[in-house]
Parts: structure tokens; C-alpha cells; sequence
């Protein structure tokens, strides 16, 4: 089972309903007991980094949530800001990351031309290639991005996935069995629908 936390953000029902498309049991949701079972957990994200934070603080699951993933190695998949989250901090706001990837999120520069808020079909390009997450990945993949801070994790190695939006910057960030990605899965059809499925059905990760 997967599960997908609920604290009040992120589009949820958007997830778990793809999820359920392809087959996978998942469960929104924010109960400790429910947390405890789950082979695998999403953490959506939606808003502003303070925000999130604060609200994924209230719900007290951040210790359950450490355990499951440092301890017990479960798979997190985190989505655009629940991917933000696994930093250190964020240009947006005040509040501290989870620190669960060594990485800071900035603001996107101001070039000419190009809108802030970065919104839409953008391409992306593995960096690395033999990550099960990536498997069914080629050349053409595109995801949709609704974002104005990206990722900059410290060493390259925790670099997934790569685009470009006026710089070049990280689309996907990944630290053993901690994965995040910046673009919307659950809104980019076809390829969003193989990523999800990979990481449903993909190994755990010792």
C-alpha cells in the first residue's frame, strides 16, 4: 500500500486517483497507524514552503516519517514542493527544511521572455540512467511544471533529473531512497503515468 500524506495540501485525490488507474493500492491519509504499513509513501505538495511546513508539522508525523525512511528504507516520492521540502530551506520563506537531502531551493532568475511562474510542458533529461525510477524514460518525456523556486542540491550526485526553464536546474532529486521530483506527475498524462507506475512498482532500496 501506498500512502500519500494528507496535511491539507497538494492535490491529492489528482494522485491517488492515477495510482488507482494503474492498478496500485494507495490510501490518503494521516494516520500514524495507517503511515506504519505503507511499502511506500507519497508527500504532494502544493502552496508555499512555509506553509507546507508548518502544516506538515502540525499533523506530527515528521519523527513516523523519519523512521520509515532512514530506518525501515521505505520509498518517499516527494512532488513539487513536498520535493522542495526535502532540503535545508527555501528562498520563499523563513521555516527549515527536513534537511533529508543536502540541497537549498532558490528562486528562478529573472531572464527576459520568460514568465514567472515557470507553467507548462517542459522536457527533461536523466542524470542518471540506470535508476528504476527513470526506466521507461526516453528522449521525448515531458512533464508539466507549475513553479517559482527550484531545487540546487549540493553535490551532483543527488541530481535525478535535469530541464531547463532560462537555466539549467534539477527536475528530479534523489538521496538512496529518497526521491523528488519538481514537475506534477499526476498532470503530465503518458509520461507521468510511467513515472508514478515505476515507482509503485519498483524495489525497495537498501
Amino acid at each position: 500500500m501506498i500512502a500519500i500524506i494528507d496535511y491539507d495540501v497538494g492535490n491529492l485525490a489528482a494522485v491517488a486517483n492515477m495510482l488507482k488507474r494503474l492498478g496500485h493500492e494507495c490510501e490518503i491519509t494521516f494516520e500514524p497507524d495507517v503511515i506504519k504499513k505503507a511499502k511506500k509513501i507519497i508527500l504532494p505538495g502544493n502552496g508555499s514552503f512555509d506553509a507546507c511546513m508548518e502544516n506538515l508539522s502540525s499533523i506530527n508525523i515528521i519523527p513516523l516519517l523519519e523512521e520509515k525512511v532512514f530506518d525501515q528504507h521505505t520509498p518517499l516520492l516527494g512532488i513539487c514542493v513536498g520535493a522542495q521540502m526535502l532540503g535545508n530551506s527555501s528562498e520563499e520563506g523563513s521555516a527549515k527544511g527536513l534537511g533529508w537531502i543536502d540541497m537549498v531551493v532558490k528562486r528562478l532568475p529573472n531572464i527576459p521572455d520568460l514568465r514567472i511562474p515557470n507553467m507548462g510542458w517542459r522536457t527533461v533529461k536523466p542524470a542518471l540512467t540506470d535508476h528504476y525510477l527513470l526506466k521507461d524514460v526516453d528522449e521525448n518525456a515531458r512533464y508539466y511544471f507549475v513553479h517559482s523556486y527550484y531545487m540546487q542540491p549540493t553535490k551532483p550526485e543527488n541530481v535525478l533529473l535535469t530541464t531547463n526553464y532560462g537555466i539549467d536546474f534539477a527536475a528530479g532529486v534523489i538521496h538512496k531512497n529518497i526521491i523528488g521530483v519538481q514537475f506534477h506527475p499526476e498532470k503530465s498524462h503518458r509520461y507521468g503515468k510511467q513515472l508514478l507506475n515505476a515507482f509503485a512498482s519498483g524495489d525497495l532500496i537498501e
